[in-house]
């Protein structure tokens, strides 16, 4: 039966990902992930390499490889537990596949295994995850506009704004991107907006605002609901050590811990009573772009 959902949702995101696999980040890293397997397979190329198999051949797993294999996929089970997003479970799926790969060709033939983490270092250092580009209603801040002007955080007090604080270097950040995007698109309308910053570039607003880029404090990305002007909450929390207690960044989390569907039915009263014209005209649909006004526009980050 597991394998029977397995291979139903396989067949379900399949268009999703063979447009993955188009990106070159995706193309490599898939390369890269079935690297030992080529080589372990390879004809030509498996007869020469060294085993530890009973019956000499070179061409199969020996025992050890098939542990490290079954250790790799308890591993990579276990981290997607936690994950949200397809692009989350492929992530973890190339990131724990390219450490095997270290492993098992560094044990078997060591001049592989330096030739194998050269590329994967080059890879990290010239190659990186495409930004998501789809449809928002995201307001993008720099260190100047996030506290000035009319249309900011300290501008009416009427409007609440949710803001990410993230890092683009930050796998977290980018598999929360579409999540994000889609929050603002249900529910943007003028009383409840939504921004991002990039503090990996502002190091002043991280520092302001008491977030912190150090991957071992784990705050990113952070949300926090501003109200005139005022921090209101945020997630995840900072303990007193300064690292941050674990919270889940799923859609549902978020709906009910900033309770957007309170904010977004007193907003369109708020809008009503006021007279205020309305930016969407009802609730967002998925297909629409509100990418536009930015201060700053993604290709910038």
């Amino acid at each position: 039966m597991g394998l029977i959902t397995g291979l139903c949702a396989f067949l379900y995101h399949l268009p999703q990902i063979y447009k993955w696999l188009l990106k070159p980040y995706y193309l490599v890293s898939f390369f890269m992930t079935i690297a030992f397997l080529v080589v372990r397979k390879a004809p030509g190329v498996c007869e020469h390499l060294a085993t530890d198999r009973e019956d000499g051949n070179s061409c199969d797993f020996d025992w050890r490889e098939i542990e490290i294999l079954m250790f790799l996929s308890a591993v990579v089970m276990m981290k997607n537990r936690r994950a949200i997003t397809l692009e989350q479970h492929i992530g973890n799926l190339f990131l724990f596949s390219k450490v095997a790969n270290v492993i098992l060709f560094f044990r078997l033939d060591i001049r592989l295994g330096i030739l194998y983490l050269a590329l994967c270092v080059a890879f990290v250092m010239t190659c990186k995850p495409p930004l998501y580009m789809g449809p928002e209603y995201i307001k993008y801040l720099s260190d100047k506009t996030i506290d000035n002007g009319q249309e900011e955080l300290q501008g009416d007090s009427r409007v609440s704004w949710i803001v990410e604080f993230y890092a683009n270097w930050s796998s977290e950040c980018q598999s929360f991107a579409p999540i994000f995007a889609d929050l603002s698109l249900k529910y943007n309308c003028p009383g409840l907006k939504f921004a991002k910053v990039d503090i990996g570039r502002y190091e002043e607003v991280s520092k302001r605002y008491k977030v912190s880029t150090s991957p071992l404090a784990k705050q990113l990305p952070s949300l926090v609901l501003f109200q005139g002007g005022q921090e209101m909450m945020r997630r995840p929390m900072v303990d007193n050590k300064g690292r941050a207690v674990s919270w889940t960044f799923n859609e549902e989390n978020i709906i009910r811990e900033f309770n957007l569907n309170e904010l977004f039915q007193k907003s369109k009263k708020m809008n009503k009573g006021r007279g205020w014209v309305e930016e969407t005209g009802s609730e967002p649909q998925e297909g629409s772009s509100g990418t536009t006004d930015h201060s700053e526009s993604k290709k910038d980050q």
